[in-house]
């Protein structure tokens, strides 16, 4: 796998949106995720979107307002954020797995990209 680039951080007010992309070549036959880190937490799984069959599985946090979408023709991945709140402020990463399952552990990706930073004020 081709290491994934993200795209669309940036700063939102409280309620606003924010739609990030990920891109790689070949990104159109993995599992994608997206993972984020807030200063001084752990890595946290947000959204995942399954390959050939597009299951995907979200955080319970992100459920109903982040919505995970894949274009196979254009090899990449959105994750729409809606009624962003403070607490999603993160530097958000994409990741991608050589899997037909879907799975929430950053163990199971194999190529990650550098991440795109999400602040949310209040």
């Amino acid at each position: 796998q081709a290491q994934p680039v993200e795209s669309g951080g940036g700063l939102v007010q409280a309620g606003g949106s924010l739609r990030l992309s990920c891109t790689a070549s070949r990104l159109s036959q993995a599992l994608v995720g997206w993972f984020r880190q807030a200063p001084g937490k752990e890595l946290e799984f947000v959204s995942a979107v399954s390959w050939p069959d597009g299951d995907t599985e979200s955080a319970y946090s992100v459920k109903g307002r982040f919505f995970i979408t894949r274009d196979d023709a254009a090899n990449t991945v959105y994750l729409q954020m809606n009624n962003l709140k403070p607490e999603d402020t993160a530097v958000y990463y994409c990741a991608a797995a050589n899997s037909l399952e879907l799975s929430v552990r950053p163990a199971d990706y194999v190529s990650w990209g550098q991440g795109t930073q999400v602040t949310v004020s209040s």
